[in-house]
């Protein structure tokens, strides 16, 4: 296996050089492999020239596209480290991840440029189709070995302040190889990168995966309901990565007969994971599109991937699957191991498993005591070794001295006719120290009554268990992987008690 990503990069433009690598599903560009290392190779030579030395961190901020992909590969070329910023957040966050993470150069868009006007922000290069370096100079070739960084990625904050999570070139191609071997990729395959290029999902599964199985990568814009089925079609994909959240819009879709049945002859099976996919929404994808969907475990911290479904009749609905080639256990809070059938946390060895925490030896020692990464999340396997995620440590909701795993309730929730979309969240409470709430969206407005909703749950699970009250809302908020995000949802609760009085 190769020791860096330049060494992988090499090895397959040698063997692959004439064979389409990279394309746009905006414009339709696309590159050879052997142009996609000439383009790296300009752009690495300009990072050169302006002083972008090994171990240098080079932010970036880019909408997804063939530029995002190039210059991933143009840091990795001359042994700087990748920082993809969340183009989401704001001028302020974006300054202090830049900063954060002692950045030398942000490579951005001239809109994210302007948009950063006043922000104390390192020199910035200004990247996009019109505006890519002509060759100025090589830059010289530097020794890079697997344990040398590649990558810092900042956890999204959904509990805590933001960490930078250093992943090194062995991360990278170690799970590279892994989904490789495990979902059987290899050259014909076309993976379509939809997931946004600033979480490792889209730069594991769908960009280096298909660079190292020798296979090819299109990349869109972003997720489009109305445009998906039409770039699947068009390139030919055999793959992709997804959530629960791009599932449901598209069933959504096509129950309201907005597309007619698409073309997916070309596709072996939808990819999914970063939140646990309710079995609802799962059964329904597949009976409408019949593509099988293999879901997945995994964090930034272990590169992408620690698990999947095999991708075939063993794949188990509502299992995230088996270990892909990293050692899992479940454990107590004292760190002892937990048989098979007891929730506990996961927590994660191997070579997939992230350096540490940029310049926070505090939470790395806390993260990997015992040798191993505690995850924070909840999970149990069954007798054959499948994972089964509960939920995270810190979404758990005890009422009474009783454990609630908000999971539970909102798969059931999932299963009533009138919900589109549910979470649930602990509240706090003076009696029990935490009450249920659900936030739920309806397919139609006022189609089901709150209480008709308690019944509904109480028919179901335990007293305990059900939510107190139920909030109707307009939408769930979610983060650009399709992540709930909790704290938002606890905000608007207490803004709404601050009202009530």
């Amino acid at each position: 296996m190769p020791d860096s990503i330049p060494q992988l990069l090499d090895a397959r433009v040698s063997k692959f050089r004439e064979k389409a690598f990279l394309f746009s599903a905006a414009d339709g560009r696309q590159w050879t492999y052997k142009q996609f290392g000439a383009a790296i190779e300009a752009l690495a030579g300009y990072f050169h020239s302006i002083g972008i030395k090994k171990g240098d961190v080079v932010s970036l901020l880019l909408p997804n596209s063939p530029e995002y992909v190039i210059a991933y590969f143009a840091c990795w070329r001359i042994g700087a480290v990748a920082g993809p910023i969340n183009s989401r957040l704001k001028s302020r966050e974006i300054e202090w991840a830049v900063n954060n993470s002692e950045s030398r150069l942000l490579v951005c868009t001239l809109d994210f440029k302007e948009k950063l006007a006043g922000r104390s922000i390192p020199e910035i290069l200004v990247l996009d189709a019109e505006n890519f370096p002509a060759p100025c100079s090589t830059a010289p070739r530097v020794e890079i070995d697997s344990a040398d960084e590649a990558i810092i990625i900042y956890t999204s904050g959904t509990t805590g302040t933001p960490k930078g999570c250093l992943l090194t070139h062995g991360n990278l191609i170690a799970n590279a190889r892994q989904i490789t071997d495990w979902l059987g990729f290899g050259p014909a395959d076309r993976l379509l990168t939809v997931m946004p290029l600033f979480h490792m999902n889209a730069v594991t599964v769908t960009t280096m995966t298909a660079l190292y199985c020798g296979g090819s990568t299109v990349v869109a814009p972003r997720f489009s309901a109305s445009r998906f089925w039409k770039d699947i079609s068009d390139f030919g994909i055999t793959s992709f990565g997804s959530v629960a959240t791009m599932l449901q819009m598209l069933i959504s879709r096509s129950e309201s007969g907005e597309f007619s049945q698409p073309r997916t002859d070309s596709v072996r099976f939808a990819m999914c994971g970063s939140a646990p996919v309710p079995k609802e929404i799962l059964r329904r994808f597949e009976e409408t599109f019949g593509i099988l969907v293999i879901e997945g475990y995994g964090l930034s911290e272990s590169t992408c991937r620690a698990t999947f479904n095999p991708p075939d009749h063993r794949r188990r609905p509502g299992s995230c699957g088996l270990p892909i080639g990293n050692e899992i256990r479940i454990v107590d809070d004292n760190d002892g191991e937990l048989p098979n059938g007891v929730r506990g946390e996961i927590v994660l060895r191997g070579p997939n498993i992230f350096k540490g925490y940029f310049k926070n030896a505090e939470a790395t020692a806390k993260a990997f005591r015992g040798g191993w990464f505690h995850t924070g999340d909840i999970g149990y396997r069954d007798s054959d070794g499948f994972l089964y995620i509960v939920d995270r440590k810190s979404d758990m909701i005890i009422r009474g001295g009783e454990n609630i795993y908000p999971r539970e309730i909102e798969e059931l929730l999932y299963r009533h006719p009138a919900i589109e979309s549910a979470a649930v969240i602990g509240v706090p409470d003076n009696l029990y120290g935490e009450e249920v709430a659900a936030f739920v969206v309806l397919r139609e407005p006022d189609s089901v009554a709150e209480s008709e909703l308690i019944e509904y749950c109480r028919a179901h699970v335990a007293d305990y268990k059900c939510p107190k009250t139920v909030r109707f809302v307009p939408d769930i908020p979610k983060g650009p992987t399709g992540k709930l995000l909790k704290r938002e949802l606890a905000a608007l609760w207490k803004q709404n008690e601050i009202d009530k009085e």
